[in-house]
């Protein structure tokens, strides 16, 4: 006698719950596999096998289709014939955990709280008070707190209004930004099965989501380099992959510095994200090249650009994530013409740095 079993479905939060756990998953190597959907769906099936991801109540199958019917996925033409790729909703969602994966690490990281400009006088109204300060605008009088502040001061009978009772619509500058960052794709952010360049990523497109929520009026642009220097637009930037490339860092820094000299925007800073030397130039239609120390041509053609930035008034950040002695050297020098600043930092702690850096230059911008 055959026996056919049969499991029931899954309550909705159940299955959503399950659907959410591989999702994480999923769009992690979704970025490792340069938007790969079929690799990553092998690898997660990979994991499932050996840690047991799944059962019988929520299958891999089960998974495959969440993911269509809900968007994450498309079915796209190739020359191959039809295959699957990751949908714009699905590029959103890895933006926004980006966000919130930066945000929890500033929450619980060593470097504290993530820091708010400081309030100051400007245009965007807000819904906080604070007390009146010499200059302040009346029309951004809050009537309501400043008539409370004044009873609670002198109470009703007598009462009087004294500029210590007077509280003033919290306001915030309108500027505007304009921040280039560029990620270091050369072979060593994939050496010795340290993955660096996964989490410069994530850093750029919370920085995007960043922008996108709360400088709405800010510019970002993120660039890559190698041997070579290249724009890398924001749907492409989760599936950036690193190459056989050496690092050619002055064409990296030429190619922002042209950039953010096209916009009409005043502030400019440029994000840099490194793990190493620079190893390579361009001749004219030939690239030189020179994996061994620093080489004193190719550092000095690379100090080069970092003095056109500070000419232009165009400050660089280096977040160096390797912490090699010759190499501190050579960022200090780097610093020091350009008149910017520099951090060594963990892969793992980039994010708190360049948020961190980042909401300072603003605000250092509004003063």
């Amino acid at each position: 006698m055959r026996y056919i079993l049969f499991h029931a479905p899954l309550p909705p939060d159940s299955r959503a719950k399950n659907f959410n756990r591989l999702l994480s998953v999923f769009l992690e190597l979704l970025m490792k596999t340069g938007g790969n959907v079929h690799e990553a769906l092998r690898w997660l099936a990979y994991f499932d096998k050996r840690h047991g991801l799944t059962d019988s109540s929520y299958t891999m199958g089960d998974f495959l289709r969440d993911l269509r019917e809900k968007g994450y996925i498309t079915d796209s033409p190739s020359a191959q014939g039809t295959i699957l790729t990751p949908s714009i909703k699905a590029q959103a969602e890895i933006r926004q955990r980006s966000l919130e994966e930066i945000f929890s690490s500033l929450r619980s990281g060593a470097q504290g709280d993530h820091p708010l400009p400081k309030p100051g006088p400007g245009d965007d109204l807000s819904f906080e008070t604070r007390p009146y300060e010499f200059g302040d605008r009346l029309e951004n009088l809050h009537l309501t707190e400043t008539l409370n502040n004044a009873y609670l001061h002198h109470g009703i009978e007598d009462f009087s209004l004294e500029p210590q009772d007077i509280a003033i619509i919290q306001t915030e500058q309108k500027t505007r930004t304009a921040t280039f960052v560029l990620i270091d794709a050369s072979h060593s952010m994939v050496l010795y099965g340290e993955d660096r360049i996964t989490p410069a990523k994530k850093v750029a497109m919370a920085l995007a989501e960043l922008i996108r929520r709360r400088y709405p009026r800010d510019l970002l642009f993120v660039g890559a380099f190698g041997d070579y220097a290249w724009r890398v637009e924001l749907d492409k930037l989760p599936f950036l992959q690193a190459g056989p490339y050496h690092t050619n860092t002055r064409e990296a820094i030429e190619l922002a510095i042209s950039v953010l000299l096209r916009t009409k925007v005043e502030n400019k800073q440029i994000f840099l994200i490194t793990d190493g030397k620079p190893t390579c130039i361009r001749e004219g239609n030939r690239f030189y090249r020179n994996s061994f120390g620093l080489d004193p041509k190719i550092v000095n053609k690379t100090l080069e650009m970092a003095e056109k930035a500070r000419r232009h008034r165009i400050p660089i950040t280096t977040f160096m994530i390797a912490k090699d002695s010759y190499l501190q050297q050579f960022v200090q020098r780097f610093t020091e013409i350009n008149k910017g600043r520099a951090y060594y930092v963990h892969p793992q702690k980039i994010g708190i740095f360049i948020f961190q850096d980042f909401i300072r230059n603003r605000w250092k911008e509004l003063r």
